[in-house]
């Protein structure tokens, strides 16, 4: 199979096989992030999202790394088209962060530069306890250009962000936990179960009403309190449309779980 081909493999895994689990194929090179990967995560991420079926996402890689970010040799051989590579992988990410599912982000070993953008453009964020990250770009002459400088603040504060983004150090997963990087640090042997068990649990829930939280979320986050409440009750004034909302409340009252259809 030809590499263009191959990049990105989708499954559908849980128990009613209604997550997306991808795995990121290009480990000879660190899954290091070049013009077909990018291409493939974006074909991948406007194919999901017509799919009604699937109420979560995860980005996966097996091996030692998750993403070590941008292929330096094909962003070298751009030159001055440098600015083709930065729009193409902001495009992508911001596809993957406006994602009407939630996004999950199953990381073991590194997620380093591009790869950690590629990281906070997900919704949650786990790893394993061998994960490394690091904000390199400075390093080698650049600044983060996938929504690092935008999204980097906005998870875990300005100042450990601009400590991050000036020294280009790499850190740990522990560290990362402190910094609220990542909500959990499991072993690598439980790692895609871990983030399965995840998704199951936000697909337990109604899907319409997990997909307007997102926008709310998203729409308010660092705006005015205002504008927070006004992403709230237009999501609200949808849910409350849904037939998800009758079959929740019904199931309170008969003591059992509620079956939502995502209508």
């Amino acid at each position: 199979m030809a590499e263009e081909e191959s990049l990105v493999f989708v499954d559908k895994v849980g128990k009613k096989e209604d997550i997306a689990l991808i795995t990121l194929n290009r480990q000879k090179v660190l899954n290091s992030l070049n013009e077909s990967m990018l291409n493939q995560l974006e074909k991948t991420f406007k194919i999901l999202r017509n799919d009604k079926m699937v109420r979560a996402v995860i980005i996966y890689a097996e091996g030692k790394s998750w993403s070590a970010g941008v292929d330096l040799k094909w962003a070298a051989s751009l030159g001055w088209r440098i600015m083709k590579a930065i729009k193409m992988g902001q495009k992508v990410f911001a596809k993957i962060e406006k994602h009407p599912a939630p996004v999950i982000a199953a990381i073991n070993g590194y997620a380093i530069g591009g790869g950690m953008e590629l990281a906070l453009s997900c919704d949650i964020r786990i790893a394993s306890a061998s994960a490394t990250f690091g904000q390199s770009e400075t390093a080698v002459g650049l600044l983060p250009g996938w929504g690092g400088t935008y999204r980097l603040p906005k998870t875990v504060g300005l100042s450990i962000a601009k400590d991050l983004i000036f020294t280009s150090r790499r850190f740990s997963a522990e560290e990362a936990l402190k910094m609220n990087l990542v909500s959990k640090i499991v072993s690598a042997d439980e790692l895609k179960n871990q983030a399965i068990e995840i998704a199951e649990n936000v697909s337990e829930n109604a899907p319409i009403a997990v997909r307007e939280a997102k926008k709310a979320i998203r729409k308010g986050l660092h705006r005015s309190l205002k504008i927070g409440y006004c992403a709230e009750v237009k999501g609200i004034r949808k849910c409350i449309r849904t037939k998800d909302i009758r079959e929740g409340i019904k199931a309170v009252f008969e003591k059992r779980k509620p079956e939502f259809k995502g209508k």
